[in-house]
């Protein structure tokens, strides 16, 4: 069974270059193109491919927000970020937004291919080559300061509880809670419970198994 693959990128050159490696594959073929985001969501849902290669920067919005969106309506599909911008924070952010895979647009074609592949195979699986470098060096960088309380409400919101619970607890009154999650938030650049989690696993506040 042949790969089906759709190519969204603003530039004919580049959608060309893939259509030609792509198809110099048995087991790929492109099934389809789109230049903007709005076409090339409505062209995954006319032509239901097994990937996507999604570029970044797109003449009508940012491609993350379509990883997005194609991840929560299709959760095995294989979604391939291919960017010129492949910085780290480019590349965390295509893990946590649900992408199967993350090329640079400079790389081999090899590489390019295999991320197709992969993103075939394993859509949920993320695969990028400078990966462990990626995270090393954002776990170095020097974390926000968190206050010892502060941190104990940051573990007990990891283990689920909700204001009041972290209230009892702590023997503090639920006002208080409040600040400190605000204060938590504040540092960590987070507007929710999920996004400061998150963010504190990736800064190493919080160990992976710690979350409920």
């Amino acid at each position: 069974m042949s790969i089906r693959v759709l190519l969204v990128d603003d530039h004919e050159l580049i959608r060309e270059g893939l259509r030609r490696a792509f198809e110099r594959e048995p087991d790929l073929s492109v099934v389809a193109e789109a230049s903007t985001l709005a076409d090339g969501l409505l062209a995954a849902s006319a032509y239901q491919p097994d990937v996507v290669m999604m570029d970044l920067r797109l003449p009508d919005g940012n491609g993350m927000e379509g990883v997005r969106r194609l991840r929560a309506q299709s959760p095995m599909l294989g979604i391939v970020v291919l960017t010129m911008y492949a910085d780290d924070n480019a590349l965390l952010s295509a893990l946590e937004t649900g992408a199967s895979g993350f090329v640079s647009k400079d790389a081999r074609t090899e590489e390019v291919i295999a991320a197709a592949r992969h993103a075939a195979a394993m859509p949920r699986s993320f695969s990028a080559a400078r990966l462990a470098g990626a995270m090393h060096r954002k776990l170095a960088e020097p974390g926000p300061r968190l206050s010892s309380r502060e941190r104990e409400v940051l573990q007990l919101l990891a283990d689920g509880k909700a204001v009041a619970g972290i209230a009892r607890e702590l023997f503090i009154s639920d006002s208080t809670v409040k600040t400190h999650i605000s204060n938590v938030y504040e540092k960590l650049g987070a507007q929710n419970r999920a996004q400061a989690l998150m963010t504190a696993m990736r800064l190493g506040l919080l160990s992976p198994g710690s979350t409920a």
